[in-house]
């Protein structure tokens, strides 16, 4: 494992917040989790590993295998869809709903608003029988995306989150994973599917139940849970200024102890951690030898802006290091990941960020491969 050192930065200013930040109390928040995604740190964490019923929470997993099917073009945004007489029967009016009759026909683009926006448990179950051909073939996928995406203590009964005998259970860890898969992956989709304000279908427009959303600043989404064996959750992220964080609450006893601690918590993370910019997007900031490849070396570059949360008008001490298993080994792609930073303070989280190769690096034809040899006795 190779380590470089690095020169760090200024601190730069942040302005002040009108809110009064706060951590969730334990009685509040059991469960309690905010990250920046930013630079990947993690600001506070309460029981990040507890397995916990998400209720509606589940269907972000629903909205983002949409997002991926999207992608591959497995499904489109004005597929229109039937809703089945089995999903009438099973979802007519059961909890959350937007309201689908029997044999509505509607876009794939109005089902996946209806699931962000107004937490349709019909909406979710229709949009999983439409693209899979069965739920059981969508929960099937559900989970394989969870496994792929590292969500290692999550698993989905259902795709609406509603109770089926502790079938489906996340972790907060996970959840923020998920998110930062959907927002990474998916920004495009992320705006135009997430945070509306409301929802209308069939003459009936119902609002979002997001307690940041008009509240907190930068607040877009992603997605309330509640049921009698869950209590009230929240999945939520937030950006500003080019930094974005993501916080899960869960746990709370009521819907208005929930929104007052998401409301609290994530202007806490805002405004009790001053901004340190590290490196800019596309900035080199080392580089890694290279085996076997047409060049000896791959100049190592932040695929984003890296900038670091430090605590409110600190000058932390902070340590910056390149991380990779080396000599890598060509061919290289641009834009693949080949190392890590990592940050280290005492006042200040830890932070591991990727960095990405800035340049293609073919494979050594022979005669390259004696030329590397010959300078690799000089190095």
């Amino acid at each position: 494992m190779a380590a470089t050192a690095l020169a760090v930065p200024s601190v730069q200013p942040r302005a002040a917040e009108d809110i009064v930040p706060a951590i969730p109390s334990e009685e509040d928040a059991p469960i309690a989790l905010l990250v920046d995604l930013t630079s990947g740190q993690t600001l506070f964490s309460r029981e990040a590993d507890r397995r916990f019923v998400p209720a509606s929470i589940t269907k972000t997993m629903t909205t983002f295998l949409a997002f991926e099917k999207l992608e591959r073009g497995e499904i489109n945004t004005q597929q229109v869809v039937t809703v089945s007489d089995d999903a009438f029967r099973k979802w007519r009016r059961k909890g959350s709903t937007m309201f689908l009759g029997r044999g509505d026909r509607l876009t794939v683009d109005q089902l996946i608003h209806g699931v962000t926006t107004v937490s349709a448990n019909d909406g979710s179950y229709v949009l999983g029988e439409a693209a899979d051909g069965s739920i059981e073939a969508w929960l099937a996928e559900m989970n394989a995306t969870a496994r792929r995406f590292g969500m290692k203590d999550s698993h989905f009964g259902s795709p609406n989150g509603y109770p089926d005998e502790g079938q489906t259970w996340v972790t907060a860890n996970d959840l923020v994973t998920l998110a930062r898969a959907m927002i990474r992956r998916h920004p495009s989709k992320f705006d135009h599917f997430v945070g509306h304000p409301e929802f209308e279908y069939n003459g009936i427009t119902q609002p979002n139940h997001d307690p940041l959303i008009g509240k907190v600043k930068g607040a877009d989404g992603i997605k309330t849970g509640f049921t009698y064996q869950a209590g009230y959750g929240f999945l939520g992220t937030a950006e500003r200024d080019g930094r974005r964080l993501v916080m899960v609450v869960a746990g709370s006893d009521s819907g208005r102890a929930r929104n007052k601690a998401a409301q609290a918590f994530m202007e806490w993370g805002f405004a009790a951690f001053d901004r340190m910019v590290l490196f800019g997007k596309d900035e080199r900031i080392a580089s890694a030898q290279v085996q076997d490849g047409s060049w000896p070396s791959v100049d190592l570059v932040a695929p984003r802006m890296i900038a670091l949360s430090v605590p409110d008008n600190a000058r932390p001490d902070v340590k910056l290091s390149i991380r990779y298993e080396g000599p890598v080994r060509a061919p290289i792609r641009k834009g693949e990941q080949i190392a890590t930073l990592h940050v280290e303070s005492a006042s200040a989280p830890a932070a591991d960020i990727p960095l990405v190769a800035a340049a293609d690096i073919e494979r050594a034809g022979p005669l390259q491969r004696v030329v590397n040899g010959v300078v690799g006795w000089f190095r």
